[in-house]
């Protein structure tokens, strides 16, 4: 059947009509401007903050990107054919507790110079290990199984670019916004800018050979009232690509690199947004990609650990980070542009026979530019020493703490807003500077408060009951029970308290033997302990 009239004869309107069109994906809702987070809040675009988002596809072994030295023999003992000898670690300014894969010298010169920013154990409760579930969760930002809800269906940064610019897409381009609002370097629009009713970005991969067509759509009358609102879209994406098309390839051949860049995609598709962020572009989000990361075999070669397939990523990684920053130097852009790393999840504490790494849970997330305050936020993962294939790093962040973050000290989101772009409250932390925001930094150190915060528990290893006791500096605490997959199986409290110390008795939880966690919340400040449990 002719494409067109399938969309007009066959879409009743209470259908949702998901879809890709010339480098848009978008839905046509039946919605109404109430339906919106813009009809809630009021919003315009409060700087000219560029943010620059680097997928890491597969799930990145974080324990051989940021190796944790205070940890190193349990580290080595679980993971001997992948391990990376601690003499070929990069050390780290100020820091003695963790350093870099070897490949990552860019990066150690980019830290020692006050330019990255790494949080330990990023993740989630309830991991599925799941590559596409759990990549949803961090485009979206939505852990729950409502799948039928709009919000779960849209990007966290999506959301905030629809408040950011109300009225997308019929208002724009605009003078005061002409430019695409998000540009995503790949073939197909992924949920991370995705809008309640269509992507607010645009996927290109070569500014020279963007869309240059007649709209197809454009002769077809809109006759049948059930799929007018899909047909107008379709319309409306066609018209839109071809003008931001436009406006993408004149900045693009406006200006010409200044620093060289590696010969590899990852660095293509930064100097790419280099050249479009010089060219003038007001684009407020760029994402792009590297793959490769689900290193289940030949992860290292066997004659040097050091080197092999995640040693190539991780060199690639750096280079390309390094070579981008030095390039925002030199175009005297550097205020402007923060990046950040992410991948779906880490890989398993224990190494496999094949020389690689299964599906994990938490990772290290690395954030760079002028603005990021250098140094390692968060402790080393605790590793057992008689290490299980079943153990796995238990989160210490939630990863939407680090868009809280983000949106709060880079974007300059206030609450209540902030809350609701996220879907619920999460914890700040001291990851960016907040002068850019008119925020004041945290200048105390936040590890070693954390440090200090009282978490323990009596008898450690328990049998039938236990006592937890716990201090907070007063407000909203949380404290967690974690299971050695790394997912979150019980809530021991989670409400305000006044600043001082409590204990929590536990009797006859139901738990079987073995290794768990408890994590305390407070602020910015979290710590993660062992619980180990015996047979009675």
């Amino acid at each position: 059947m002719n494409r067109r009239k399938f969309l007009v004869n066959t879409m009743p309107a209470a259908v949702t009509l998901p879809g890709f069109l010339n480098g848009f994906s978008f839905t046509a809702f039946g919605s109404s401007p109430d339906d919106s987070l813009t009809s809630l809040f009021e919003a315009e675009a409060s700087n000219d903050h560029i943010l620059v988002l680097i997928q890491m596809v597969g799930g990145n072994d974080g324990l051989n990107m940021v190796v944790p030295l205070d940890m190193y023999a349990n580290y080595y003992n679980a993971r001997t054919n992948v391990a990376i000898p601690q003499s070929k670690i990069l050390r780290l300014d100020g820091t003695d507790k963790s350093g870099l894969h070897p490949a990552m010298t860019d990066l150690q010169n980019m830290y020692n110079n006050g330019k990255i920013s790494i949080v330990q154990s990023v993740g989630y409760e309830n991991q599925n290990f799941s590559h596409f579930k759990s990549t949803d969760i961090w485009m979206s930002g939505n852990n729950t199984n409502d799948r039928f809800s709009r919000v779960a269906k849209t990007g966290w940064l999506g959301r905030y670019i629809e408040t950011e610019y109300p009225g997308y897409p019929d208002a724009y381009p605009n003078n005061d916004m002409p430019d695409p609002l998000a540009i995503q370097i790949s073939n197909t629009p992924t949920v991370t800018v995705q809008g309640p009713i269509l992507s607010m970005g645009l996927s290109i991969t070569d500014p020279e050979k963007l869309y240059s067509f007649v709209n197809p759509f454009s002769d077809y009358p809109l006759t049948a009232a059930s799929a007018n609102k899909e047909l107008r879209y379709v319309r409306i994406l066609s018209e839109k690509t071809k003008t931001y098309s436009d406006i993408i390839r004149a900045a693009y051949r406006s200006t010409n690199n200044m620093a060289a860049y590696p010969q590899n995609n990852l660095a293509q598709q930064l100097q790419i947004v280099a050249r479009l962020i010089k060219g003038g572009l007001k684009t407020r989000v760029y994402t792009v990609s590297i793959g490769g990361f689900d290193t289940h075999k030949k992860q290292v070669n066997a004659s040097d650990t050091t080197t092999g397939n995640h040693a190539k990523l991780m060199k690639d990684l750096s280079s390309s980070i390094a070579a981008f920053q030095k390039d925002l130097e030199l175009l005297q852009l550097e205020d402007r542009v923060m990046g950040m790393t992410f991948s779906e999840f880490g890989r398993r504490i224990k190494s496999n026979a094949s020389m690689g790494t299964d599906h994990g849970a938490a990772a290290p997330m690395l954030l760079f530019g002028k603005h990021v305050k250098k140094g390692i936020l968060g402790k080393s993962p605790d590793i057992p020493a008689d290490i299980k294939t079943v153990n796995n790093v238990p989160f210490q962040y939630d990863f939407r703490s680090i868009y809280a973050s983000v949106l709060e000290r880079w974007f300059c989101v206030k609450q209540p807003l902030l809350d609701s772009l996220l879907l619920k409250n999460y914890q700040s932390l001291p990851i960016v500077h907040g002068t850019p925001c008119g925020l004041a930094d945290d200048i105390a150190d936040t590890n070693t408060q954390s440090d200090n915060m009282i978490l323990k528990m009596w008898p450690n290893p328990y049998s039938i009951n236990a006592t937890i006791q716990f201090s907070t500096t007063g407000g909203f605490t949380l404290i967690q029970q974690i299971n050695a997959l790394g997912q979150v199986i019980k809530v021991i409290t989670s409400q305000n308290y006044a600043a001082g110390t409590y204990n929590i008795d536990i009797y006859n939880d139901d738990l079987k033997p073995g290794v768990y966690f408890l994590r305390l919340q407070n602020k910015s400040f979290q710590k993660v302990i062992s619980a180990l449990k015996m047979r009675q």
